[in-house]
C-alpha cells in the first residue's frame, strides 16, 4: 500500500498475533519504521498508543475513580488478576462489540449502558430535554447567601439590639455573632472539597460525612424546618406591607388588617413564589437578583439617609437627631429592660440578633445547581459572610449615633419645648419628648405604656432615618420574599436528595426530577402545602425560635463532621480547603448548641429530642449504604485502641469466656452449627466461622464467597467473623486456621466441628483428615467441642442462598454477578474441604429440583420477616415444615426438659460451662441441668454425689439433680458390643504389618484392639447408661473422649463417638484444653 508521498506503517505479522499485548512478551513486539518519500526508516514503535501496543497497563485517568468505571473508550483499568495471572477479562470484549455491533456504533454510550443495564449515576440523563443550567460561586452562592443573611432581622431588630445593648455591647453581639457563622462556613468549606459534592447540600455533607443517621434527621428536620420558613418569611412580608399600608397608606386594608389579610395575601405570594420555582432556576436567579438590588438600594437608602440627617421636627420628635456626639455617649452603654415579658440581657439580645446572620447554607442547599461546588461554596458563603459582616458592624453604630432611645413622637410638646429654650441653654436629654414626662422610658415603677419612638420601642427606625421611607418597605419586601423563595427552592431539594436514599419509607416519590436540571417539582408541591397549612394559621412566632434551632443543630453538626473527620485522620480526608482546624470546628460546634439554648432552652430540648427520635429511626432501619463516612472510620479506629488495649490485660479465670471457631464452611451450608455456636456466644463473646477450600482460586472468588457468608449472617442477624482459607485437605486448612484466625488476645479458644456422619463409607483419606484436625486443635491447646443432631446439619444441597443459586443434582454452583470466571462445573461445595466437618447425609424431607431460577439483585438483599422466607429451596420453592423445623432447631425456645450434663473427666470445667452458659439463653431457659458423674468405687458412692453437688454449689451453678454412676466399667452387654464390631469391620486387619504407610492409622489391628479394649467396654457400657437416662433429654453435652496420639487409630475413635452418639438427641461432645475455666473465688 506504499505510494509515493504518502507515509506507510510496516507491521510484522507476528504483531498482529493474540497475545502480543504485554510489554513483556518481547518476541510478539517488532519494531515498527515509518518510512517516507525519501526513503528515510526511523522507528516509531514508541508512537503507537502505549495502553493497545506495548503493555496491559492502564495510566492514571479520572474515569477509573468514579463510582462506576467508564468502559466507552475501553480504557478500564485492568485487574490484579489481568495483570499478575495474564487472565482474560470480559470487558476487553467491549471494543470488539463495538465495532461490530451497529446498535452500539450508532447509539454510542447510551446505547452501551441501556444494552448493559447499567449507567454512571455521576452521568447525566440522556433523556432529559431542555437547557441544563449550573451556576457560578456569584450568582449561585453569594447572592442567595446574601439575600438570605440580609433578612428582615436588619431592618426590625437591628435597631433594638443597639437600644437595649449599647453600641459597644452591639458590636460584640454582632462579632460573636459572625464568628459562629465563619467557624462553621469554614467546616463547611473543608467538607464541601473533600471530594465531589452532589445534589443535597448540607444534607448531602453531613450524611457522607457523619453517616446516614445524622444525615437523615438533618434532612427531614431541614426540609421542615424550610418549608415552615417559608410561611414565616411570606408572613413578615404580609405584616410589612399591612405597616406600610397603615402608616404611608391612611390605614388601607385588604380585608379586615388582620389574620385574613395575612391568609389572602399570603396565599397569592406563596402560588406566585411556586411558579416561579416551578418556571426554573434561571427565573429564580433573575427574580433574586433584582430582589438583591432592591435590598442594597435600601440600605444605601439608608446610609445617605443618616448622613443628610433630620429633614423634620417630626423625625426629630421620634428621636432621630442625626449625628450627635451627645447621642453617642447616650447610647454606647446597654440599658436592658424588660421587653415581651420577660427581662433582657446580653444572652437574650444575642439569641433574638443571631437569626440575622444565618442562611450561609443557601447556597450549599442548591450544590447539584451548582458548575463547581468545591469553589464556590467556599468562596460565595466566606465573600457573603465578609460583605454582611461589614454592614452589620456598620449599621448599629449608625442607629446609636444618631437616634435616641426613647421618644413619645409629641411634635407640639418637641417645638414647644424648643421655643422656650435658647439655643445655649437647650439640651435634648431635657426634652420632655425624650424624657418621662410624657412616656414611659423604662425606669423601674412606672406603669405607664412605653414611648411609641426610639431605638428601644420602634421597629422602624431604619426608616424613620432613611432618605425616603418607602423604600425601606421595599427592602423588607425583598428581604422577605427572598428568604421565601430560598427556602421553598432550598427544601425540596434536600428532601429530594433524601428520598433517592431512601432514608425514611413513604418519600421515594419525591426523587423524582423533571426537566434538564432535574427539578423537584412534586417536592415544592409538598413544600407548597405544608406552607400553605402555616399561613392559614397566620402566626408562627410560637415555631420561629424552634426553626433557627433545626439551624443550629445542622450548623453543629457541620462543625462536628470536620472536627470528627480530621481527629481520626483518615486517609480519604484529604480536603482542598486549607483553611481549618479540628479544635476550632469543635469550637464552633460546641458555640452553636450554646446559641441554641440562650435562643430559647426549651426548644433546644425539642431540637434535641427530635434528632435522637430519628437518628434512632433511622439507625432502626439499618439502610444498606456505604458512603466512607467518619462514623465508620471510627469504628475502625475504636476497635483497633480496644484490641491493643486488650493485649495488656491480664486473662483471669473469672472473666474466661469461650470463644468460638466454628468449622462451618460457608455460612449459610450448615444453619444449626452457627446458630448453636450463636446461642452460645450471644454477641457477647468472640464467633469465627472457618471455611476450608481448595486451591488455588482467584481473589476474585475468595471475596465473593466472603461476600456471601457476612451477607448471610447479616441476614440472620448473627455477629460473627468469617475466615477462609485454602488447603490440600481439610487438616492442612484447619491448621492455618487454628494459627492465625483472630487478633491478639482476641482469638479462638476452642474449636466447634459438626459430627462427620460417613465416616465409615468416605474415603479413608477423609477420614484421616477429619481425625487429624482434632490433634491440630488440640496441640494447639484449643479446647474441641463435635456437635451431632439426628438431622444433620448439612443443608447446604437443600437451601439456595440469596447470593447464589445451587443445582441440586448436578454440580454445579455458580456465585452469579460476582464471581465472573468461576471454573465451570464446580461448585462452592466441591470448593469447599469443610463438608468432611459436618453431617455428611441429607437431612430428610429435602426437596429435589433439578434446575435454578435466576435470584433478582433487588431481592437479593431485601429484608424477609419469616423465617420461612429467609430459607428457600432451589428455584425460590418453599420448604416442607419438618426441613424448617429441622433447620431451625437451634433458633426457636426449646421444650421444656432437661440438659444432661456427662462430666466424665475434669478438662477444666468447660464441659461444665457451657451447658450452664446455654441455660442462661432465651431458647434454653426452660431447660434444667442435671449433672452425671463417674464414681472411682461403688461403696463411695454417697460421699460422690455429695462431693459433687458441693462443688457446684461453690461453682453457683442450679441443677436439678446430681446422679453418680457407680458401674461404668461392668462388662457391656453382647449385643452391645456386636452392634460395636459391625462398624468397625471393614477397617480390621490382623496385623501390624499388613497397615501400609498409606493406611497408619486408617485400619486397626488386633493389638490396637487389645490394647483399647478397657475403654471400648467404656464407651460402650457408657452407650447402655446413656440410653438408660439420657434418651428423651434436649440436649446431651459429655467430656470427649481424649484422641490420644499413637495410640487409637481414626477408625476406631470414630466408633466410640458413633457408639455415643447415635439415635440420641442432640449431643455435644467437648474436652477442654485442661485449664480451669471456673472458679470459686471471688
Amino acid at each position: 500500500m506504499s505510494q509515493e508521498g504518502i507515509d506507510t506503517i510496516e507491521l510484522e505479522s507476528s504483531r498482529m498475533a493474540s497475545g502480543g499485548h504485554d510489554a513483556g512478551d518481547e518476541a510478539h513486539l517488532s519494531p515498527t519504521t515509518h518510512s517516507n518519500r525519501s526513503n528515510s526508516v526511523y522507528e516509531t514503535r514508541y508512537q503507537k498508543s502505549l495502553r493497545h501496543y506495548l503493555t496491559r497497563e492502564a495510566l492514571p485517568k479520572e474515569s477509573h475513580y468514579r463510582n462506576l468505571n467508564s468502559i466507552v473508550d475501553g480504557s478500564a483499568r485492568p485487574t490484579l488478576d489481568d495483570l499478575h495471572n495474564n487472565t482474560y477479562r470480559e470487558q476487553q470484549v467491549v471494543l470488539h462489540r463495538w465495532v461490530e455491533d451497529p446498535f452500539l456504533r450508532e447509539g454510542g454510550v447510551s446505547a452501551l449502558k441501556q444494552r448493559q443495564g447499567s449507567a454512571d449515576p455521576e452521568a447525566p440523563q440522556a433523556t432529559l430535554r431542555g437547557k441544563v443550567i449550573k451556576f457560578g460561586w456569584l450568582e449561585g452562592v453569594y447572592m442567595r447567601c446574601l439575600l438570605n443573611i440580609w433578612g428582615v432581622m436588619l431592618f426590625l431588630r437591628v435597631s433594638w439590639m443597639v437600644g437595649q445593648s449599647g453600641i459597644i455591647q452591639a458590636l460584640i453581639i454582632v462579632i460573636c455573632a459572625n464568628l459562629v457563622t465563619v467557624i462553621t462556613t469554614l467546616s463547611m468549606s473543608a467538607v464541601a472539597t473533600n471530594g465531589r459534592i452532589q445534589a443535597g447540600g448540607v444534607y448531602y455533607m453531613i450524611s457522607r460525612s457523619l453517616g446516614p443517621e445524622f444525615g437523615g434527621s438533618i434532612g427531614l428536620m431541614f426540609t421542615v424546618a424550610n418549608s415552615i420558613a417559608a410561611a414565616t418569611y411570606i408572613i413578615g412580608f404580609c405584616d410589612s406591607l399591612k405597616d406600610m399600608l397603615k402608616y404611608e397608606f391612611d390605614g388601607t386594608t385588604v380585608i379586615d388588617g388582620g389574620v385574613n389579610d395575612t391568609r389572602v395575601v399570603g396565599t397569592v405570594t406563596l402560588v406566585a413564589v411556586l411558579g416561579l420555582a416551578i418556571v426554573g432556576m434561571d427565573w429564580v436567579t433573575r427574580v433574586q437578583m433584582g430582589l438583591l438590588f432592591l435590598l442594597i438600594g435600601s440600605q444605601i437608602d439608608f446610609i445617605v439617609g443618616a448622613f443628610i440627617g433630620p429633614t423634620s421636627t417630626e423625625e426629630e420628635a421620634q428621636g432621630f437627631l442625626g449625628f450627635n456626639l451627645e447621642v453617642i455617649k447616650e447610647n454606647v452603654i446597654a440599658d436592658y429592660r424588660r421587653f415581651e415579658g420577660s427581662n433582657q440581657n446580653i444572652f437574650s439580645v444575642f439569641g433574638v440578633f443571631f437569626p440575622a446572620v444565618t442562611g450561609i447554607v443557601a447556597g450549599a442547599n442548591l450544590s447539584g445547581d451548582l458548575k463547581d461546588p468545591a469553589v464556590a461554596i467556599p468562596k460565595g458563603t466566606l465573600g457573603a459572610i465578609f460583605t454582611t459582616f461589614i454592614t452589620y458592624i456598620i449599621y448599629p453604630v449608625f442607629l446609636g449615633a444618631a437616634t435616641l432611645r426613647d421618644a413619645s413622637g409629641n411634635v407640639t410638646l418637641y417645638e414647644s419645648y424648643i421655643n422656650e429654650t435658647s439655643e445655649e441653654e437647650y439640651h435634648f436629654r431635657d426634652n420632655p419628648v425624650f424624657t418621662n414626662q410624657s412616656c414611659n422610658v423604662g425606669e423601674p415603677g412606672d406603669e405607664r405604656e412605653p414611648c411609641e419612638y426610639g431605638l428601644q420601642n420602634s421597629a422602624q427606625v431604619m426608616e424613620l432615618m432613611a432618605a425616603w421611607g418607602p423604600l425601606i418597605y421595599a427592602g423588607c419586601f425583598a428581604a422577605t420574599l427572598s428568604s421565601a423563595i430560598a427556602s421553598l427552592v432550598g427544601a425540596p431539594r434536600v428532601l429530594q436528595a433524601l428520598a433517592k436514599d431512601k432514608l425514611y419509607p413513604g418519600i421515594f416519590l419525591f426523587s423524582k426530577g423533571y426537566g434538564a436540571n432535574n427539578d423537584p417539582v412534586r417536592g415544592y408541591l409538598l413544600v407548597f402545602v405544608i406552607s400553605l397549612g402555616c399561613i392559614m394559621i397566620g402566626d408562627l412566632n410560637v415555631v420561629g425560635t424552634l426553626l433557627s434551632n433545626f439551624f443550629l443543630a445542622s450548623y453543629s453538626l457541620i462543625n462536628f463532621s470536620c472536627f470528627h473527620a480530621s481527629l481520626i485522620k483518615s486517609p480519604g480526608w484529604r480536603p482542598g480547603f486549607k483553611y481549618y482546624n479540628l479544635w476550632v470546628s469543635l469550637v464552633g460546634g460546641l458555640l452553636c448548641l450554646i446559641v441554641m439554648f440562650l435562643i430559647d432552652w426549651v426548644m433546644a430540648l425539642v431540637t434535641f429530642v427530635v434528632v435522637i427520635a430519628l437518628y434512632l429511626f433511622v439507625s432502626y432501619r439499618n439502610p444498606d449504604v456505604n458512603w466512607g463516612s467518619s462514623t465508620q472510620a471510627q469504628t475502625y479506629v475504636t476497635a483497633l485502641k480496644a484490641t491493643l488495649d486488650l493485649v495488656s490485660v491480664e486473662e483471669h479465670v473469672k472473666n474466661y469466656r469461650p470463644q468460638l471457631l466454628v468449622l462451618s464452611g460457608t455460612a449459610g451450608s450448615r444453619p444449626p452449627l452457627i446458630d448453636f455456636a450463636h446461642s452460645i456466644t450471644k454477641n457477647i463473646s468472640l464467633l469465627s466461622l472457618g471455611h476450608v477450600i481448595q486451591g488455588p482460586q482467584t481473589q476474585r472468588i475468595r471475596n465473593a464467597l466472603t461476600r456471601q457468608s457476612y451477607n448471610w449472617l447479616s441476614r440472620h442477624k448473627i455477629r460473627a467473623f468469617y475466615s477462609l482459607v485454602e488447603g490440600n485437605n481439610l487438616e492442612e486448612g484447619s491448621r492455618s486456621l487454628f494459627q492465625l484466625v483472630g487478633l491478639g488476645k482476641l482469638r479462638p479458644n476452642m474449636v466447634l466441628l459438626g459430627y462427620k456422619a460417613n465416616w465409615g463409607k468416605c474415603e479413608r483419606q477423609e477420614l484421616k483428615a477429619y481425625f487429624n484436625t482434632l490433634h491440630e486443635a488440640l496441640d494447639m491447646y484449643l479446647g474441641v467441642a463435635i456437635l451431632r443432631v439426628p438431622q444433620g446439619l448439612d443443608y447446604s444441597q437443600i437451601i439456595e442462598d440469596e447470593d447464589t443459586p445451587v443445582i441440586m443434582n448436578g454440580t454445579d454452583t455458580n456465585i452469579t454477578s460476582n464471581v465472573e470466571d468461576m471454573k465451570r462445573n464446580q461448585s462452592a461445595g466441591q470448593l469447599s474441604l469443610d463438608d468432611n466437618a459436618s453431617e455428611a447425609s441429607t437431612p430428610p424431607g429435602s426437596p429435589k429440583p433439578e434446575r435454578t431460577a435466576g435470584t433478582d439483585d433487588a431481592n437479593a438483599m431485601k429484608r424477609r420477616p419469616s423465617i420461612a422466607d429467609l430459607y428457600r429451596g432451589p428455584g425460590g420453592v418453599e420448604l416442607s415444615k419438618e426441613v424448617l423445623t429441622n433447620i431451625t432447631m437451634f433458633k426457636r425456645k426449646q421444650k421444656k426438659g432437661t440438659i444432661d450434663v456427662w462430666w466424665l473427666y475434669d478438662d477444666g470445667g468447660l464441659t461444665l460451662l457451657l451447658p450452664y452458659i446455654l441455660t442462661t439463653r432465651s431458647q434454653w431457659s426452660g431447660c434444667k441441668l442435671r449433672v452425671f458423674a463417674l464414681a472411682n468405687r461403688k461403696d463411695e458412692l454417697d460421699m460422690e454425689q455429695r462431693s459433687m453437688a458441693n462443688l457446684l454449689a461453690k461453682f453457683r451453678i442450679d441443677y436439678s439433680d446430681v446422679i453418680v454412676i457407680p458401674d461404668v466399667a461392668k462388662k457391656a452387654a453382647e449385643s452391645s458390643r456386636m452392634e460395636f464390631d459391625k462398624l468397625i469391620e471393614d477397617f480390621k486387619t490382623k496385623s501390624s504389618e499388613e497397615i501400609s504407610k498409606e493406611n497408619e492409622g486408617l485400619l486397626i489391628s488386633e493389638a490396637e484392639l487389645l490394647g483399647q479394649r478397657e475403654k471400648t467396654n467404656r464407651h460402650i457400657r457408657l452407650r447402655e447408661l446413656l440410653l438408660e437416662n439420657s434418651k428423651d433429654a434436649s440436649l446431651v453435652v459429655m467430656t470427649l473422649p481424649m484422641p490420644r496420639k499413637s495410640s487409637v487409630s481414626a477408625p476406631l475413635y470414630m466408633a466410640w463417638i458413633e457408639t455415643l452418639t447415635r439415635d440420641m438427641p442432640p449431643f455435644l461432645l467437648i474436652r477442654g484444653n485442661q485449664t480451669s475455666v471456673l472458679t470459686f473465688y471471688s
